[in-house]
């Protein structure tokens, strides 16, 4: 509880002290993410270190727009995964999102791949980039980023 009291300003975090970084979901990280360059510094710091980054729902906004030393933005032409389309429409809250994170994933050069029934649990491995489509992998997502760490480290 601590550390949720005294939550460091991502300015402040020093992503060397981390193996892995795990973007949760929830629909406010799509106004929040993608325009922080706080969270980019982060995300590209921990994976130019060879690290882990992963993401789980609409988490997968924290990897828009994020740049790599290149210039290249980090999910182009990598596999990824997270809250499609589909199931914002489902969910009946399309028309209340900023965008649509599945077009914009592909737009930023991302293979974008979805389950072939909305809701049901995917993860994507790329590499060191671990994604899961919606709620349902979030257990399956946190383990095979556990599982790259045990091989990693």
């Amino acid at each position: 509880m601590a550390l949720l009291d005294h939550t460091l300003d991502p300015d402040n975090v020093d992503a060397v002290a981390y193996d892995a970084i795990y973007f949760t979901g929830g629909h406010a990280v799509m106004w929040d993410f993608p325009d922080s360059e706080g969270i980019q510094k982060i995300t590209r710091n921990i994976h130019v270190q060879g690290r882990i980054v992963s993401a789980v729902c609409h988490g997968y906004c924290g990897l828009l727009n994020t740049r790599l030393n290149d210039g290249q933005l980090l999910v182009q032409g990598r596999r990824v995964t997270g809250f499609s389309w589909t199931e914002e429409i489902l969910a009946g809250v399309s028309r209340q999102m900023p965008y649509n994170a599945q077009a914009e994933m592909s737009r930023q050069g991302a293979l974008y791949e979805k389950g072939l029934l909305p809701f049901v649990p995917k993860v994507v491995v790329d590499g060191r980039l671990v994604t899961g489509q919606n709620p349902q992998p979030t257990k399956a997502t946190a383990k095979a980023v556990a599982a790259l760490l045990r091989t990693s480290g």
